[in-house]
């Protein structure tokens, strides 16, 4: 194993040690214990907002990262920042040292630290991360909290339909045994009494269940399979689908709008705002166009093959092409795209509490229509 900056290097290296390598490839380095704690995004959004003014400021990055390090009061954030520092003091880049901590410092943050660091427009770098994990996390907050009302009705009507159907309902159970023996029980009653015995039995059962169902499904979203799954599940939903395309494709358009506005060239570009786009898919796709790029051709055309990109994004953007103005031009992109998605996220949420609302309210009714039927129906053959 060598340590060197890239693969050119490296074969220099071996050649001046008379060795021909058959294969140069870069080694996969085991995650740091701390790599696996996570750290609140509103935190990181006011460290990387720190760090950037205090280079701005003159203050060197080493003893930068220390002066945050003192200051902030999170432990965990504390001990990662601490090896941060040592690894910087060794030699490493700021981005190598923040890569063996992905759950702390995201793949778009470290791509555009990666970019300012060799660019020279670190200070800038880390403020654009600042203000997009900032306006992340907002946006994140905001959804959550419109989904808490929804998301409340849905726990009370589980627990409600659940309490009916396991103590309710079993009680009607002997009472309806005569018209089940005379074959009169209605279908809908027979079915409800039936759930209610299953549900009464093996409620144990299904509880393991659902709970080694849920463990499987996250151990499986956490491979490369699973990711993309998920990926490709987001696009294609019927509500949401337009939410989550339009919040991806703005993180792409800002990120390649700033990275091109500070001089980094549009391969480089395109391989950084590929992954701060969250979304596998969505990253295929740019991949393909930065290949169809490095032929001498434009990025609109091959954007427009793929099914997920807005029509009037890629229309803006081969425009913007023509003009020389695309730096300028997949801001603005970003920023029509979010105002848009804010809105039909507000909208979305609004007709969801009706929703729930409805649909909690046609299975008490469903289950009240199946008890009082039989009931009914007695009433009715002892009164003749």
């Amino acid at each position: 194993m060598l340590a060197a900056a890239s693969e050119r290097e490296v074969i220099a290296q071996l050649s001046g040690k008379s060795l021909f390598p058959i294969e140069v490839a870069a080694a996969k380095l085991k995650a740091h214990p701390l790599s696996r704690k996570r750290v609140g995004g509103q935190l990181m959004a006011t460290t990387y907002g720190q760090l950037s003014a205090l280079l701005r400021s003159g203050v060197p990055l080493l003893r930068s990262i220390r002066v945050i390090r003192d200051q902030t009061s999170n432990v965990r954030l504390q001990e990662v920042l601490d090896d941060v520092a040592r690894r910087v003091e060794d030699g490493a880049t700021l981005a190598e040292a923040m890569s063996r901590y992905p759950r702390v410092f995201n793949e778009m943050a470290v791509s555009m630290v990666r970019a300012g660091g060799e660019g020279g427009f670190l200070e800038d770098a880390l403020d654009r991360v600042a203000g997009f994990t900032d306006q992340q996390e907002d946006l994140k907050s905001r959804t959550v909290g419109a989904l808490a009302y929804p998301a409340f009705l849905a726990v009370v009507g589980l627990l409600v339909v659940g309490g009916l159907v396991v103590f309710f309902v079993p009680r009607f159970g002997e009472m309806f045994d005569v018209l089940r023996d005379r074959g009169e029980l209605p279908a809908m009653t027979d079915w409800l009494l039936w759930s209610s015995e299953l549900a009464r039995q093996y409620v144990l059962v299904l509880v393991a269940a659902a709970v080694i169902f849920i463990l499987l499904l996250r151990r499986e979203l956490e491979t490369e399979r699973g990711r993309r799954w998920r990926d490709l599940l987001k696009l294609r939903m019927t509500l949401l689908g337009p939410i989550f395309t339009n919040l991806a494709v703005a993180r792409f358009c800002r990120v390649l709008g700033t990275l091109l506005h500070n001089g980094v060239p549009i391969l480089k570009s395109l391989e950084i705002s590929r992954q701060a786009a969250g979304n596998r898919i969505l990253s295929d796709a740019i991949g393909k166009a930065s290949e169809n790029i490095s032929s001498g051709q434009s990025l609109a055309k091959p954007l427009a093959t793929c099914e997920y990109f807005p029509r009037t994004v890629v229309e803006m953007i081969s425009v913007a092409e023509e003009a020389n103005t695309l730096d300028s031009v997949l801001v603005e992109i970003s920023d029509g795209l979010e105002r848009r998605t804010v809105r039909r996220l507000d909208l979305a949420v609004r007709l969801l509490e009706p929703i729930m609302l409805l649909i909690l309210a046609v299975i008490v009714l469903c289950v009240v229509i199946a008890l009082l039927m039989p009931v009914i129906r007695m009433s009715a053959t002892m009164q003749r």
